[in-house]
């Protein structure tokens, strides 16, 4: 009984399981590189914030962004204070208005 032929696959069904174990391949790969890249992204530290800010008195802060050489704060009293990122001066002071 251990004489008779093995029967042979379809030539599909090899070509299949070559698309299977070619994608499992990719699959594996591509998760290997985006948690390499979350983690040399997440090592950095990030944007450098300043130390300390000076509001006006009586204001309290509710919003910070930053660009090159400057950055913002929205107080709670409805404006935006632009300050120099080096000296850390006032620039620019803008009244937030409700649109109509």
């Amino acid at each position: 009984m251990d004489d008779l032929p093995q029967p042979e696959e379809p030539a599909n069904l090899k070509f299949l399981r070559l698309l299977v174990t070619t994608l499992t391949t990719v699959m594996i790969v591509g998760v290997i590189v985006v948690i390499g890249l979350l983690v040399t992204r997440l090592r950095d530290a990030g944007p450098a914030l300043p130390d300390q800010v000076t509001l006006p008195a009586g204001t309290g802060a509710t919003a910070f962004t930053q660009g090159d050489g400057w950055f913002a704060v929205v107080t709670d009293d409805q404006r935006i204070l632009i300050y120099n990122r080096l000296t850390g001066a006032l620039q620019q002071e803008i009244a937030i208005t409700a649109g109509e």
